[in-house]
């Protein structure tokens, strides 16, 4: 999944990245409500943590202005204020959950997956054909044996679960699968699909390369 964290103390927003990122998310980290604004205008985040205090524009602004886009991601709100109006106020605007600082890494990892849950899917079990996956265990079996993913094939395999039925392009997976410190070519992205066909591939789940367009999940939904 590609997550943006939005969050102006440099030393948190690193920390809130590396634990995302061990969890096989792509992260991109900005600084400014009007990096953030302009972030979430033109790449589909599944989710974006955001901080209320913000340079510039507040958080509140922010999400605000991505509700009235009628579309985005899921959002976690930061906030070092616990005023109960503050809370309300973010949920009012269309926020899914709310942390107040300071808070500990193993809450703040639950509330990730819970909301990511809702982009993938209803539950935490996902068994298509031959091909079974369990969202929180990060693990696949295939004919029921074990499959070790990397992270970017993780990562890859999300992508298209979340979207059964669907031609992504490359350049769309390169998206999610990559931020912004890191590009993907259409090379590499061909390599990842590869080595996650050749893994899965005995599941009777097909990636289909639909030529001068992208690739197809084929086998059937969840």
């Amino acid at each position: 999944m590609r997550i943006l964290v939005v969050e102006d103390d440099s030393f948190l927003a690193a920390g809130l990245k590396r634990v995302l990122e061990g969890s096989g998310h792509a992260v991109d980290v900005l600084r400014t409500g009007g990096q953030a604004d302009a972030a979430l205008g033109t790449i589909p985040y599944e989710l974006l943590v955001l901080d209320v205090g913000l340079p510039d524009i507040d958080g509140f602004e922010v999400l605000r202005r991505a509700r009235a886009r009628r579309s985005g991601p899921n959002v976690l709100m930061l906030t070092a204020r616990d005023a109960v109006e503050d809370r309300v106020r973010g949920l009012d605007l269309g926020a899914d959950d709310y942390l107040t600082k300071p808070f500990s890494i193993t809450e703040f990892e639950a509330r990730v997956r819970a909301l990511l849950r809702r982009t993938l899917a209803p539950s935490k079990q996902i068994t298509i054909k031959g091909l079974s996956v369990d969202i929180e265990a990060k693990a696949v079996t295939v004919n029921g044996t074990p499959v070790e993913l990397t992270v970017r094939e993780w990562a890859l395999l999300e992508h298209f679960l979340s979207r059964p039925g669907k031609v992504l392009s490359k350049d769309q997976i390169a998206q999610q699968l990559a931020d912004f410190d890191a590009h993907l070519t259409h090379n590499a992205v061909e390599v990842y699909v590869s080595r996650l066909r050749a893994k899965i591939e005995t599941s009777g789940v097909r990636i289909r390369t639909v030529r001068g367009f992208g690739y197809l999940w084929e086998g059937g939904n969840a």
